[in-house]
């Protein structure tokens, strides 16, 4: 590859890896207990409190989980082509928070340290300090939009938009289940641009029920240059095995 467009490339790849933990920075939610009603009157701000709420429970009562992510990206422009894939084993437990392993991966050795390995580095630094990152109203301001229909499921939707330009924060639409108040669903872009380079990145994010929990699912981030070129980060987060604090709970899949 010329020197020109590997320079830039690095920009576009960088900003993958950091758009990537905008995600996976949210905690996990579980369906434990919090069989609530959908009540269309509603506000924003209750709605947000109630997912606080929840999540404060819901942290307490998840005691560990495993599972084997892939990470895959992409990048296509400049007449070329590449792409990378990385196994990860993801371990948490609640008295020291997660690891992580790499298992394997294949692929260009520049993707993989400049993007995949990143976008795992960029996880834990927001595991270390969760309130920059949390869904809450001292990093967001919320509007509810109306409600929508996910797996059978009806959810509300909210537009967040962030209070400061944080590489950590996003901005866009949110889907919350009106039951569990756990977030479900995720379209959106990053709070901050972190290269000139960039034009666009739109992130696209789901969670699954496991169990008693809500976990991540999968994860899209798909990253456009000004100049040309698009790169695309994948995660799938593979198939979960929890323990709660719950005696009835045990392994559960994705």
């Amino acid at each position: 590859m010329p020197h020109m467009p590997l320079f830039r490339g690095r920009g576009l790849f960088t900003a993958v890896a950091v758009v990537a933990v905008c995600v996976l920075a949210a905690r996990p939610a579980s369906s434990q207990s919090v069989n609530l009603p959908y009540h269309a009157s509603m506000t924003a701000a209750e709605i947000v409190d109630q997912i606080q709420s929840h999540n404060r429970s819901r942290s307490d009562a998840l005691r560990h989980f495993k599972a084997l992510r892939h990470y895959a990206v992409q990048y296509k422009g400049f007449a070329t082509t590449l792409a990378a894939g990385m196994d990860v084993e993801v371990t948490y437990d609640a008295s020291s928070g997660k690891s992580f392993r790499v298992v394997s991966q294949s692929g260009s050795k520049f993707l993989c340290e400049k993007v995949l390995q990143r976008a795992v580095d960029s996880e834990k630094e927001a595991s270390a300090d969760k309130g920059a990152t949390a869904l809450t109203s001292a990093n967001y301001k919320f509007q509810l939009t109306g409600t929508d229909v996910i797996e059978g499921r009806l959810a509300y939707v909210l537009q967040v938009d962030p209070l400061t330009e944080s590489k950590f924060l996003y901005r866009g639409k949110i889907w919350v289940d009106a039951a569990d108040f756990a977030v479900v669903k995720i379209d959106a872009e990053p709070a901050k641009n972190p290269s000139i380079w960039i034009s666009r990145t739109q992130i696209d994010y789901t969670s699954a029920k496991t169990g008693d929990f809500w976990l991540p699912s999968q994860n899209r981030s798909e990253t456009k240059v000004r100049i040309g070129g698009t790169a695309v980060l994948t995660i799938d987060y593979g198939t979960y095995q929890v323990a709660s604090n719950d005696p009835h709970c045990c392994v559960g899949t994705k």
